[in-house]
């Protein structure tokens, strides 16, 4: 044999019976690094809702009939800049300015946080700071003059689990078709502000919230109405009727709501069947902004 065939020889792998082959070590999972990154996912969703944008449940019937219970929307939080209400959870106490701070415009559909409470209501900007605010008769009176009103064919709402059209909020609404199906018939008018902003609002007839001031709106203030008239706890309700005690400070003006993800009718239940069939059709993507006209002379 020569040395050649030596150092192949002792080269060569073993392949006897009875070795033990190798086996690659396990790499011990490391915990801590999981839950930082869970923690780090967790905290750029909260920036992301808190800066951003974040999705807004409709818990009531105060801004129909734009917005029905149970729409899912989109709320922008960078329009007006940022406020002590920008985080999601609203953890800090009443502080004064905005980081970036735009003052809303007239019409703008946005979410509020009242004095008394770290929840989330949702009204139409009415009156800016400066502007004198008067309801007469459901008439609102911007600086004395009557806002615009043009009366409306009436909205016909289908009646579900979210809208059920209940009698002490809607009487006489409750309509059947010849099909059978039932219906929430409600008068409408489409109501212009001075900047030539419009959309539709209904009114049942007269109530308590049909007069209201004059009030001269405060600096850094601005006047907010939900455009179901007679069913909306808003600046003219007071805080201890769940409303918002007049003019709020801009501080407290959480975001502006942009348009409809998707609608739930509030009839499904727990088998995920009858899910699919809860999706109201036609709501998903609907703008939000309101509507330009001419401004009125």
């Amino acid at each position: 044999m020569t040395a050649a065939d030596m150092t192949e020889n002792q080269s060569a792998p073993s392949d006897q019976p009875g070795t033990p082959a190798s086996e690659p070590e396990k790499t011990p999972v490391n915990w801590w690094q999981e839950v930082k990154s869970i923690i780090l996912l967790i905290l750029a969703v909260l920036a992301f809702h808190s800066f951003v944008a974040k999705p807004f449940y409709i818990p009531s019937e105060s801004m129909m009939p734009v917005l029905l219970k149970g729409d899912r929307l989109v709320v922008s939080k960078f329009p007006y800049g940022w406020s002590y209400v920008s985080p999601s959870f609203h953890p800090l106490p009443f502080l004064k300015g905005r980081i970036f701070g735009r003052l809303p415009e007239r019409g703008d559909i946005v979410i509020v946080s009242p004095q008394n409470k770290r929840e989330d209501y949702i009204k139409r900007v009415i009156g800016l700071p400066g502007d004198i605010v008067e309801v007469r008769g459901g008439q609102v009176v911007l600086n004395g003059l009557p806002v615009r009103q043009r009366v409306l064919k009436p909205v016909r709402i289908p009646v579900d689990g979210n809208a059920p059209c209940p009698p002490a909020q809607f009487p006489g609404a409750l309509m059947t078709d010849a099909s059978g199906r039932s219906w929430c018939e409600l008068p409408a008018r489409q109501e212009i502000l001075p900047n030539g902003k419009s959309y539709v609002t209904i009114d049942m007839g007269p109530s308590t919230l049909d007069w209201y001031g004059p009030v001269r709106v405060p600096a850094d203030h601005v006047f907010l109405m939900g455009d179901n008239r007679d069913n909306s706890a808003d600046s003219r309700a007071p805080l201890e009727e769940n409303g918002l005690g007049g003019p709020v400070p801009w501080e407290a003006i959480g975001g502006r709501a942009e348009f409809i993800t998707f609608s739930l009718d509030g009839d499904s239940s727990w088998n995920p069947l009858s899910w699919l069939h809860a999706f109201r059709s036609g709501r998903a993507g609907n703008s939000l902004r309101p509507e330009g006209v001419t401004p009125p002379k």
